[in-house]
């Protein structure tokens, strides 16, 4: 249902492209690992990951799961919640190679949480949390990158800011691009794992920036 409904409210927000590595060839139980944005990059990669045939399983923040209606969906659909800060979040990542083991792909934001910029430019990702790199070595599961540009031209900034621009994006349009590069298998310690994941998904970013003409990939 998560998946089905991005694909039908993203297009309302903003003009959604996807591109992908050429030859892509996703393996079953795979990690897909994010850059993260905006409020809104969430609804922006899982519809175009739905347009590749891909509804993954998403470890997203716990709050979301104390919202109405959401919350119970959520959990029939096996998403995850994250609790940061809590003992609780190493059970989020039992449940996340559990979804793996049985097949699932997995939709992971490894920078654990959003840039506090309040301008509604693009820029690489910030440094990646180590669940990611653990999740990889502990499953063996590949890791695909996804790059996202745009959803911070409909939301980003303060709340007034965010509401706002939530509200006029139906009118403005703006423009959303998704690349998904080639799968890695990262190798070496839990530092080094992370750092290949950070550098393949800074690089799946900048084929998205790239593609709005956004200045921070151009400029690289």
């Amino acid at each position: 249902m998560l998946s089905r409904l991005a694909d039908i409210l993203v297009p309302a927000f903003g003009r959604l492209s996807v591109t992908t590595h050429p030859g892509l060839d996703l393996a079953p139980g795979s990690i897909f690992a994010a850059n993260h944005t905006s409020l809104a990059d969430p609804a922006v990669v899982v519809a175009a990951l739905h347009r590749l045939g891909v509804e993954p399983v998403v470890m997203a923040t716990a709050g979301l799961w104390r919202v109405p209606v959401l919350g119970r969906c959520l959990t029939r659909e096996g998403h995850i919640p994250v609790h940061r800060g809590d003992r609780r979040a190493a059970a989020a990542l039992d449940l996340a190679a559990r979804a793996l083991g049985e097949g699932r792909h997995l939709l992971i934001y490894a920078e654990g949480g959003l840039p506090r910029r309040r301008d509604a430019a693009e820029a690489p990702p910030g440094d990646f949390r180590t669940g990611l790199a653990r999740l990889a070595e502990r499953t063996g599961a590949p890791v695909v990158p996804v790059g996202q540009a745009g959803a911070r031209r409909v939301t980003s900034g303060g709340t007034v800011k965010q509401l706002a621009g939530l509200a006029t994006a139906p009118l403005r349009r703006p423009g959303l691009h998704v690349h998904v590069g080639a799968p890695i298998r990262p190798t070496g310690d839990s530092a080094a794992r992370t750092v290949l994941a950070r550098t393949a998904v800074t690089r799946a970013w900048r084929t998205a920036a790239a593609h709005l003409d956004e200045p921070a990939a151009l400029a690289a």
